[in-house]
């Protein structure tokens, strides 16, 4: 009876095996829809996030296409493209995928831990970290550390860099709250820049409450990659930082009209799983709000 019990974990092991192999290289194409006074004109973006250095096709050519075929009014990124972990120093997979997406759409990138580890680890690192933000500059790519540009005259963009102790592995020691004023000292205050519809890449959802307290009208995250292995009514089973069933894994989530979109990524690196979670090339409709007039007959 062992045997075949065990033949049979054997063969539903290899079969879920299979299976991810088959999702990391099927990205979804998923939208959400957000309607807001503050925009003066609908736009198309598409957001990317945690590619961590993975391709569908020979230079994300299938990535590319997906996103022409979208015709988005601007590309925005939030961070982690690359592996920088256990030295690695392989940056070349995005500064390829941008250059074709930089030459035909404005791109704005903001920042991961797997960016900012390159300054962090400038022992082992060096002067990568300005080579690969300068080489997305001569692109044309809008480099956001904690920064804040405008796209149009109704629409604000922000990218803000997390210190490290906010992506703390929680096995170890909790990751810190974000203390009241936190995100005012990197950026500045939200109003300071005008009354545009305000996005913010930022690349940890933990923190939501304090985006929007900030002013982001849209934040837009990744980090978690989706939990990894997802469970239908569960979610996802364990973040990169090791929490477990974390709700902020994924998904588009709204407080007091304020909205978060989590990306579940476009690739892995040390938990080189995926199930039931593909990667996920995410859309955004923004939509002019439209007034609504009452007849009032005659006058």
């Amino acid at each position: 009876m062992w045997r075949e019990a065990a033949g049979l974990i054997g063969a539903a092991g290899c079969a879920c095996l299979a299976r991810s192999e088959y999702e990391k290289r099927h990205f979804s194409v998923e939208a959400a829809t957000i309607v807001s006074d503050k925009i003066a004109r609908d736009r198309t973006f598409v957001f990317l996030s945690d590619l961590h250095n993975n391709e569908f096709g020979s230079g994300n050519q299938k990535l590319v296409e997906a996103i022409h075929g979208l015709n988005p009014d601007a590309v925005l990124c939030g961070g982690d493209m690359m592996v920088s972990k256990k030295g690695s120093r392989d940056i070349q997979v995005p500064l390829r995928l941008f250059g074709q997406l930089a030459a035909r759409y404005p791109v704005f990138y903001g920042n991961g831990n797997h960016e900012n580890r390159m300054t962090w680890r400038r022992d082992i690192y060096g002067n990568l970290y300005e080579e690969y933000r300068d080489a997305l500059r001569k692109m044309g790519v809008s480099y956001l550390e904690d920064r804040t540009v405008p796209l149009g005259e109704d629409i604000l963009i922000t990218g803000v860099d997390l210190d490290g102790d906010f992506y703390r592995k929680a096995l170890y020691q909790k990751p810190p709250d974000m203390e009241r004023g936190y995100l005012e000292k990197k950026l500045g205050t939200a109003g300071e820049y005008g009354d545009g519809f305000r996005i913010l890449l930022a690349h940890s959802p933990l923190y939501f409450d304090a985006y929007a307290d900030w002013g982001a009208d849209l934040t837009l995250s990744g980090h978690f990659h989706g939990g990894t292995i997802r469970i239908p009514g569960l979610g996802g089973v364990m973040t990169p930082q090791y929490q477990f069933f974390l709700p902020w894994c994924a998904g588009d989530f709204e407080r007091n009209g304020k909205r978060m979109i989590v990306s579940r990524g476009l690739g892995t690196h040390s938990i080189n799983i995926r199930l039931n979670n593909r990667p996920q090339l995410a859309v955004i409709y923004l939509k002019k709000k439209q007034r609504v007039f009452e007849k009032a007959g005659n006058l």
